[in-house]
């Protein structure tokens, strides 16, 4: 009957509708999360950013914007991205020893600027869990007494391996509902943490709130041609807005803190030089026991002119 031949085409129609809309987001999870060995839709899509880099708003209305081209370049390679690579690393972790009264760990809070503390024992290679202000305080402000030791507030964080994907890590905090993962190196010992604000920041851009203490820039022109630099200063910003041989490394160093390092073969003191190839001077201007701090970079000194026999 045409009835039934319609309906039974109708269905046809739809199934497979569905199995097109079901490959192609399987294809796209796949794309976004890097595991595919098809790139022509990545690079199709970063060719076409690529072309439009300059462009101002959008004309068309529903064309991407400044702003969601960039959030989508970054999505491209947001897949590419693991928890080594993201987050804050391990000299710059903020952490409460499980032996920390409660008072000291309020006043901790306060200073650190941060909802979620790390907990170790005896060294930081040793995180034991971590602390969530709403749990503090629950306690001030309700006015109950005094926990006579922090245990009891300590929760279960994640624990990822430095190669764990960013995308899985993601998926790891909303399923697990824990949005704090410290990051092991391969002898499990603590090489950063990882919030979802950090991975979220890898798409959207720096998030900043009403607490956060103005950006300082992390690279100063002086007089002279000389710069004063926050050891912290990626090398790659560092090679665009003073000498790009300065950017050309070998290994895996990725601050300017981390070139004078290596290149001293140790990590070097303050008013300690260290002469770059590229004839620029590492000069370090603040330093503890464990990393440089800022350096000033003295550029390269002008060749003699030669002279006429």
């Amino acid at each position: 009957m045409p009835d039934g031949q319609s309906t039974t085409g109708t269905a046809s129609h739809l199934g497979g509708a569905q199995h097109a809309e079901t490959s192609i987001w399987r294809s796209f999870r796949s794309w976004i999360s890097g595991h595919t060995g098809d790139e022509s839709l990545r690079a199709t899509l970063e060719e076409a950013i690529d072309a439009h880099e300059d462009d101002p708003a959008p004309d068309a209305k529903g064309d991407l914007s400044p702003l969601e081209r960039t959030m989508v370049r970054n999505l491209l390679h947001f897949g590419e991205r693991d928890a080594g690579d993201v987050g804050v690393p391990r000299a710059d972790i903020v952490a409460v020893e499980e032996r920390t009264s409660f008072a000291n760990l309020v006043a901790l809070f306060a200073e650190a600027g941060h909802s979620r503390l790390p907990v170790y024992r005896e060294k930081l290679d040793t995180i034991i869990g971590m602390v969530h202000i709403k749990d503090v305080f629950a306690i001030l402000a309700t006015g109950a007494p005094h926990p006579p030791s922090i245990a009891e507030l300590i929760r279960e964080p994640l624990y990822v391996p430095m190669s764990r994907g960013a995308l899985d890590l993601l998926a790891d905090m909303r399923t697990k509902r824990v949005h704090l993962a410290i990051v092991l190196d391969e002898y499990f010992g603590t090489e950063g943490l990882v919030t979802i604000e950090d991975l979220i920041e890898e798409i959207v851009g720096d998030i900043e709130d009403e607490h956060d203490d103005a950006p300082e820039a992390l690279l100063v022109p002086l007089d002279g041609g000389a710069w004063e630099a926050d050891a912290r200063a990626e090398l790659e910003d560092v090679g665009e807005t003073i000498d790009p041989r300065l950017a050309e490394v070998d290994g895996d160093i990725d601050t300017i803190g981390g070139l004078a390092a290596v290149l001293a073969g140790h990590v070097p003191q303050v008013g300690e030089c260290i002469v770059h190839d590229s004839g620029w001077t590492l000069e370090v201007t603040a330093a503890d026991t464990r990393r440089v701090l800022g350096l000033r970079l003295h550029p390269p000194k002008a060749e003699p002119e030669g002279r006429d026999g």
